[in-house]
């Protein structure tokens, strides 16, 4: 009598998981930050412009915990900024999570153009501005902190945040500028390439020892569905 044949092994695709050990961090860019008037540019904390959030912001900011607010997240930074701390504010009050500060995520210091100056350079297309913008680098701001300073301090800050929570997701509202850094250092992209994060979007990276794992850039669906910027700005 014939023995009935098993069934061959089928291997499925798996779904990425995280290394025993790692960090999951989500990477929120605080809410639109009020308008820069030159007449009267923004008060200044520890030499860093610290504009309030435009109402803007704050709908964003709420949106924002209407995202996350049912994942399990462990801690919420912020960093000496008010725009992320206000930014924080609503889900870190759904979560019952008092945010911790990590200064080393703060953002790029931009010498003579801080204090909202650098809204003003961009918009009159300043030579320094574009060359900037050309050489994906801080450098030709007058005064602007040196690349491998921001690049190291934003390393450090990403490392106290993965440290501290092995095997845990967290949040940390931070800047536009420190989202492009964390993510061009994690895939050796040119300067830049990552520089464009929307107010209040969510990138997320997995960080294991020296490794950083880019997940997602920019995620900006729980403020509009669209994909392309052609599309109208998100809230």
């Amino acid at each position: 009598m014939s023995q009935p044949q098993s069934e061959p092994r089928r291997y499925r695709q798996h779904r990425y998981t995280p290394p025993p050990g790692a960090t999951e961090i989500l990477l929120v860019r605080h809410g639109e930050s009020q308008p820069v008037d030159p007449e009267r540019p923004f008060e200044l904390v520890d030499g860093h412009g610290d504009p309030p959030l435009d109402p803007v912001g704050v709908e964003q900011a709420e949106r924002v915990a209407g995202r996350l607010g049912g994942e399990n997240i462990a801690a919420i930074y912020v960093t000496t900024l008010r725009r992320t701390v206000e930014t924080a504010a609503p889900l870190a009050k759904r979560l019952g999570i008092v945010p911790s500060v990590e200064p080393e995520l703060r953002e790029v210091f931009l010498g003579e153009w801080e204090g909202g100056l650098l809204r003003v350079k961009a918009e009159e297309r300043d030579p320094a501005f574009l060359r900037a913008i050309e050489e994906g680098s801080w450098g030709p701001i007058p005064g602007a902190e040196p690349a491998e300073a921001f690049r190291d301090r934003v390393s450090l800050g990403i490392s106290h945040v993965a440290t501290a929570h092995p095997d845990q997701l967290v949040v940390v509202v931070t800047h536009g500028g420190v989202i492009g850094q964390v993510l061009s250092s994690a895939t050796g992209a040119r300067g830049f390439a990552f520089i464009g994060a929307d107010n209040a979007s969510i990138s997320h990276i997995v960080v294991e020892e020296e490794r950083i794992t880019v997940r997602r850039f920019n995620d900006t669906t729980h403020l509009d569905p669209h994909f392309s910027v052609a599309a109208p700005p998100p809230i």
